[in-house]
């Protein structure tokens, strides 16, 4: 499936279990497309350099995804290509006591990147319409109670929607991948983090509660997707069984973005460009 098959916009609603979690017809093709998400990944680079330089625009890419479903080695993989100068990388976890004192969105704005920077967010402001909706903690808020009323997640949907509007109006983009992983892929990678001993560091027992809880991630899933998605602010549901072919699509969607941000080096001052024949002339003599 071409990357556009895995963008939604607000115009068509998702159904996530009709969404593939393999790479489909495109199995046959990994060595190709392993290849291509080098020169992807390359190619990202070179319009990075740009972005920096230029300094008018800056971009978020938000992961969200299930456990197990490949966050890290996908930001690994894919993103380490990149000049690390001018990236940022954030890990949202359980928000301290301190977070929970403010706006959910107090956190995620100081992890904003400035213009002219990337920053990947390996989960995100997403999380608060996610795992706070499936367990229902928001029953625990110190709000008031005008805050806690019954379209409490139907109002965060539309605070998050104007939010990224916002930020789109101040020049930062965000792109917002689901990494869609199926149940029994899901199965075999926590086996495989229970048999190998290198991998046990990232056992939890709170994985087991949350796979529980499929069909209830799924309804949350599809609900702050189809509310979020917009043209400006698009979400990706990508499959995430095969690793490669997530890298390759991640590569394609970075390098889709920045094209079409289509950054160029600022030009010199025109005061410093007229003092270069007098610098070249110092250094050709000994200066």
């Amino acid at each position: 499936m071409p990357l556009k098959d895995y963008r939604f916009e607000g115009d068509t609603r998702l159904h996530i279990k009709q969404m593939p979690t393999g790479a489909g017809e495109d199995a046959g093709r990994k060595a190709e497309l392993v290849q291509l998400t080098g020169e992807n990944i390359a190619r990202a680079a070179l319009l990075q350099e740009k972005l920096y330089a230029a300094g008018r625009e800056g971009l978020v890419i938000a992961i969200q995804a299930r456990d197990a479903a490949g966050k890290d080695s996908l930001i690994k993989k894919v993103f380490s290509g990149l000049n690390p100068a001018a990236l940022e990388v954030h890990s949202f976890k359980s928000p301290n006591s301190t977070e929970l004192s403010h706006d959910y969105l107090w956190r995620i704005n100081q992890a904003l990147p400035p213009r002219g920077k990337i920053a990947v967010f390996n989960r995100s402001q997403y999380e608060d319409v996610l795992i706070v909706r499936v367990h229902h903690m928001e029953k625990g808020y110190k709000l008031a109670s005008r805050c806690l009323t019954e379209d409490f997640f139907e109002r965060r949907y539309d605070q998050l929607r104007h939010w990224e509007d916002y930020l789109w109006e101040n020049g930062i983009r965000m792109v917002k991948l689901f990494l869609n992983v199926s149940r029994e892929e899901q199965k075999q990678r926590f086996i495989e983090r229970m048999e190998r001993e290198e991998k046990h560091w990232k056992l939890s027992t709170a994985d087991m509660k949350e796979r529980a809880a499929w069909d209830a991630y799924d309804e949350a899933f599809e609900d702050a997707i189809n509310a979020t998605a917009t043209r400006r602010s698009p979400w990706y549901v990508l499959p995430a069984d095969n690793k490669w072919y997530t890298r390759y699509l991640t590569s394609q969607l970075l390098l889709d973005t920045l094209e079409d941000m289509a950054p160029e080096y600022p030009p010199l001052d025109p005061a410093e460009a007229a003092k270069i024949p007098q610098c070249m002339e110092q250094l050709e003599n000994g200066g």
